[in-house]
């Protein structure tokens, strides 16, 4: 009786909408057509995703301070609550609704920010520490560890870290759930090393990661704490378990093929070497390294499949059993083990529920893959990890996955045989249904992927096609499967046989990726562009994939002028490193040079961000700087003279031959040059960029004095250190920043935390 009333709802609002107005032009009709056979096709509900979305964006770009949480809320309840009255005017109905999950994801982000909110370091600072390993990431030299801090120096617990991350080079006798005290060098999560670039004190926030730094000279072991909270052994266990079939699987097969074939069943990836790591996104196939959709889809598609076929076999099961909706809620079941056991991370659990949800499907009898499944699970993820929207995994998972479900009817169908063909026929259409289909969905994730790829890392792979078509076969029919079988035979001790069958597998993707690596141009580097283009190219992506009705061109206005913006980015002329150390300056020959000591990890950035594919090694000094001991001074290509004071007691001669004045020194008051960035202003703004123009010099920086956000060390937050613990904060920590945010280092670093997004999620 109710999907009866429900269906004649449904017809009278469908017949309201194709209702022709007198006077109604040609436009106005093609979009009734369209937003009809959207309510048809029930693909409204995917806005409602995008809607929670954009209020999750609301608040992390345009809030200041801590929000209340009560009015998102109440405002939400409001408008919910006339939705009764507009059930006739249906699109005033979607834009209510719309409004509601605005105001949700606004609250989501809020109480997300409220959950993981704590003390962070404000200065760097060397003391005693006291805390319990978490986790524990071996390296090919030492490991990174996890620690939840008990004490540190005299620091109470308003102002000491909940968690910290820190180096260690004499790791080898360690294992998380260890309790140790020694001697930690920590400073505060490092921000964003120019204007618009990755910030890692924004992700180490919603960790819970208070600072980072490494520890000094012996480690001593402490007994258990009887306190321990039973969620931090449970932690210690997981990561222990996972170290040690990591070990396992590098011993039966050794080298960087045992590193990565590991990686690819713990998720534990500081065993693979940088250079195989360059291999790896050369070759466009690094995202098969990173536990995230490609691996969840795969280890669950081979449960199913298992399962299924096992049950098969027994007769009154396939008779009498609803053996399909058995093998989904085994593979549900062994696909959340998989997630948990593989470190339970921010890419690998979005891509759990994105699974959980196709799977449960079929309990349901609706089809897996749907775009209402799809955005069913980004309200889940987006709902737990609002901060995830801001990262390139979300944004690369979603994106192929919406590509890939619009462009279904396009691929499905291509190589199939015809009936009462032949054996060979037969062979030959499934071969190249296989191929076409996996060329096929490869460019269309890579299509749907690329805004974001190229946003967040400034990398394009133009081969990445032929790399995922040659070692994805591969990873597909003998990696995983391998994987699978090595877990379920590894309490029983007869995995080794497996570990090693699987390297031969690995090793095979590997000369594949090292031939395509060898390739000229294997890695173009593009200049940075900008936020605006990527909203717009986001926007056309949306608009491109959700709806089902030919209202989806619409999206190829935001598609063209985002490429455009794209295409012609604002590169800078000057670059000032966040602690004033050093600076890259533009010369005449369009290239940039150095000038002071920038340190390297920063300066690699700054190359990427203008496009240039240079090593650090090989920048030079810009031509014609005249250098001594009190610092460097340069003439810029349009006539302006710039200093890099680096003694105090030369401020004052620069201040009045300076137009731009760069230090680490404090400037006198009434400093004549014109620009002034000096340890205030680097205190208050973070790194600076400067574009030179006919009219003047233009700043950008990564914070500006006005902003107030949580996971910046503010005035409020700074603990009072006791003394001969803390350093300036100018203080370069060149023992430390080298070893730890290597995701300052590169966003796609596999010893970062999150992985660079997966294409094929």
């Amino acid at each position: 009786m109710a999907q009866a009333r429900a269906a004649a709802a449904m017809g009278r609002i469908t017949r309201h909408l194709a209702a022709r107005r007198p006077g109604a032009g040609p436009i106005r009709d093609w979009f009734r057509a369209g937003w009809t056979r959207e309510i048809e096709q029930r693909r409204l509900f995917a806005w409602l995703a995008v809607a929670f979305g954009c209020g999750i964006l609301a608040f992390f770009l345009g809030t200041q301070g801590t929000p209340s949480l009560l009015a998102p809320l109440a405002a939400a309840a409001l408008l919910a609550a006339t939705t009764p009255l507009l059930v006739a005017r249906p699109f005033g109905l979607a834009l209510v609704l719309a409004a509601v999950a605005a105001l949700l994801g606004f609250a989501a982000a809020a109480a997300r920010v409220r959950s993981v909110d704590g003390p962070i370091l404000a200065r760097t600072t060397i003391g005693p520490l006291v805390g319990t390993i978490e986790g524990l990431d071996e390296r090919e030299e030492g490991a990174r560890l996890i620690l939840r801090v008990e004490s540190f120096g005299t620091l109470g617990a308003e102002v000491r870290p909940v968690r910290v991350r820190v180096s260690y080079r004499k790791a080898n006798t360690l294992k998380p759930g260890d309790r140790i005290a020694a001697t930690a060098r920590l400073l505060p999560p490092p921000e964003a090393a120019r204007p618009g670039g990755y910030d890692f004190a924004r992700d180490a926030f919603f960790r819970e990661i208070g600072a980072v730094g490494s520890l000094v000279g012996k480690v001593d072991l402490r007994p258990p704490a009887e306190s321990a909270d039973w969620q931090i052994r449970l932690a210690a266990a997981v990561d222990a378990a996972r170290n040690a079939l990591t070990r396992r699987i590098t011993d039966a097969n050794g080298g960087q093929a045992g590193a990565v074939a590991a990686a690819l069943v713990t998720g534990k990836r500081g065993l693979i070497s940088p250079e195989t790591n360059d291999i790896l996104r050369a070759a466009g196939i690094y995202h098969v390294v990173s536990i995230s959709g490609l691996h969840m889809v795969l280890a669950a598609g081979v449960v199913f499949w298992l399962v299924r076929a096992l049950l098969a076999l027994v007769p009154f099961a396939a008779l009498h059993w609803p053996i399909k909706k058995i093998a989904a809620a085994v593979a549900m079941v062994s696909v959340t083990a998989y997630c948990v056991f593989s470190g339970w991370d921010i890419a690998a659990e979005r891509s759990l529920i994105m699974t959980l949800v196709m799977l449960g499907a079929i309990l349901v009898d609706r089809p897996a893959l749907s775009m209402r499944n799809l955005a069913l699970a980004a309200l889940i993820a987006l709902a737990r990890e609002p901060d995830g929207l801001l990262g390139p995994s979300f944004q690369m998972s979603f994106a192929a996955v919406a590509g890939l479900i619009a462009c279904a009817p396009l691929i499905a169908g291509r190589g199939r045989q015809r009936d009462g063909a032949g054996l060979l026929p037969r062979i030959f259409a499934l071969a190249s249904a296989a191929v076409l289909g996996t060329l096929a969905t490869t460019l269309v994730a890579q299509i749907a992927t690329a805004p974001f790829a190229t946003y967040h890392f400034q990398t394009v792979q133009p081969f990445g096609l032929v790399g995922n078509a040659l070692t994805l076969p591969l990873v597909s029919l003998a990696v995983m499967p391998s994987a699978v079988l090595g877990i379920l035979a590894y309490p029983f001790a007869l995995d080794q046989p497996v570990w090693w069958a699987m390297g031969l597998a690995v090793r095979g993707m590997l000369t594949i990726s090292t031939w395509i690596a060898g390739f000229g141009n294997a890695v173009v580097v593009v200049p940075a562009f900008g936020t605006g283009a990527l909203g717009l190219l986001a926007a056309a992506l949306i608009v491109l994939t959700l709806p089902a009705s030919s209202l989806r061109w619409l999206g190829l206005i935001p598609a063209a002028i985002g490429i455009a913006c794209a295409a012609a980015p604002d590169r800078y002329d000057i670059y000032v490193d966040r602690e004033g150390a050093g600076a890259a300056i533009r010369q005449r020959n369009g290239r940039l040079a150095t000038l002071g000591r920038p340190p390297p990890f920063v300066l690699a950035q700054w190359l990427k961000a203008d496009g240039d594919d240079r090593r650090v090694q090989d920048v030079t000094g810009f031509e014609g700087a005249r250098c001594d001991r009190l610092g460097c001074t340069l003439t810029t290509p349009d006539g302006r003279v710039l200093a890099l004071t680096t003694d105090k007691g030369a401020l004052g001669e620069d201040c009045a031959r300076a137009d731009i004045l760069i230090t680490r020194q404090s400037a006198p008051g009434g400093c004549a040059a014109s620009i002034v960035i000096d340890r205030d202003f680097l205190e208050s703004h973070g790194a600076t960029a400067i574009h030179l123009t006919r009219d003047g010099p233009s700043l950008a920086s990564a914070k500006h004095p006005g902003d107030v956000v949580p996971w910046r060390a503010t005035p409020l937050r700074k603990p009072v250190d006791p003394p001969g613990t803390s350093l300036p904060s100018s203080t370069p920590p060149a023992s430390v920043l080298p070893e730890i945010p290597d995701r300052t280092r590169d966003p796609s670093d596999p010893s970062g935390d999150e992985p660079d997004g997966d294409p094929l999620q």
